[in-house]
């Protein structure tokens, strides 16, 4: 066993920024990350580096001084522009990827500065050289036990509690039945389940005394026209902000819905969470619990529980493949989704419906 680091040191009033250029479930994960500074650095004032366009996950982080956003495609200009703003204007800062670009707006923005590293790569050399602290990347394991090995990295406890986006919510945005939501409509082709799987889903879910509330982005209009239509559910796809999404899933009595960022923000706010994947490994990719992953979750299965979330998976032999779809493109069909039984699925919902009505 390595032997605990020693805390880094850091002024009392001190600044820290942490860059987290991926995407918006990306950015959820690195909250646990963001909450353990502050608890080790209480009087410290925190800031996020996100690209433009995930910075809502994060509303109302209370842990959180502030956000800013850069564009995923910057130009040279803007670039150094922005180099020349962060310009050691941090106490710390850390970089959550071992990408060029994170690591060296770590290195220019922070007096000290920590992140992961590429093994058996040059420019890893050249990162554990410009990092005050680095380590070695782990891809194996978990995002957040990975995220989390910065905590360590900087001598600070670890806190495993992914915070949810908190904010002002309208009066009418809650049902007054009880409800499920269901989320039909990840950002990519290769991760949806089927129209026909989504339809006896929401029929299943009326037997059982619940009214379906839908979501999604706006961008998903049309598709979602197509799953819904005529089915007898609630729209609030494109409606609601990312808070007024976390207090809806929240009082639900159930959430379901493919591998996607809301997916994760579902597993955090404690309701109970069924989530159907495909290609991903949950083992990296998994959800996270509202108290923690207590043990990691298995490559396939066809229904694993772990605290409030039921991942249910065809488990066919090439799963997980860590592709995108059988066709490898980003609006491939998948098989072991395509053949994911809407029996099946129900079956997860049960399970979860039942531990929660007998707690």
């Amino acid at each position: 066993m390595n032997a605990p680091k020693q805390q880094i040191r850091l002024p009392a009033d001190a600044r820290v920024l942490v860059v987290a250029l991926r995407r918006l479930g990306d950015v959820l994960l690195t909250t646990p990350l963001i909450r353990s500074v502050k608890r080790a650095f209480p009087s410290a004032s925190i800031e996020a580096l996100v690209f433009a366009g995930t910075e809502g996950i994060l509303s109302g982080n209370p842990d959180l001084a502030g956000v800013m956003t850069v564009p995923e495609r910057a130009s040279i200009g803007y670039s150094l522009r922005l180099f020349h703003r962060l310009m050691r204007r941090y106490d710390l800062a850390l970089s959550t990827q071992t990408g060029d670009r994170p690591t060296a707006l770590a290195v220019i923005a922070g007096r000290q500065s920590a992140g992961p590293r590429d093994a058996n790569r040059f420019s890893a050399k050249l990162k554990r050289l410009a990092l005050s602290r680095s380590y070695p990347a782990d891809r194996t394991q978990h995002r957040i036990v990975e995220l989390l090995r910065l905590a360590d990295l900087i001598g600070i406890a670890a806190a495993g509690e992914v915070v949810c986006p908190q904010g002002e919510v309208r009066a009418d945005v809650l049902p007054n039945d009880p409800y499920a939501v269901v989320h039909a409509a990840p950002k990519f082709i290769y991760k949806r389940w089927t129209i026909d799987g989504w339809r006896r889903l929401a029929a299943a879910l009326r037997v059982r005394g619940l009214a379906t509330v839908v979501i999604g982005a706006a961008a998903d209009r049309a598709y979602l026209d197509a799953v819904w239509r005529d089915a007898g559910v609630e729209r609030r796809d494109g409606a609601l902000s990312w808070p007024e999404l976390s207090a809806l899933i929240g009082a639900a009595q159930i959430y379901v819905g493919p591998d996607t960022a809301v997916t994760h923000l579902a597993a955090a706010t404690g309701t109970p969470t069924v989530a159907l994947y495909g290609p991903t490994d949950p083992r990296i990719w998994g959800p996270w619990p509202r108290i923690g992953l207590d043990r990691p979750w298995h490559a396939a299965g066809t229904i694993q529980q772990r605290g409030n979330v039921w991942l249910v998976q065809n488990p066919l032999p090439c799963l997980p493949c860590q592709l995108e779809g059988c066709e490898r493109r980003l609006d491939s069909r998948s098989q072991c989704l395509d053949e994911l039984t809407a029996a099946q699925v129900v079956a997860a919902v049960d399970q979860a419906l039942a531990i929660r009505r007998a707690a």
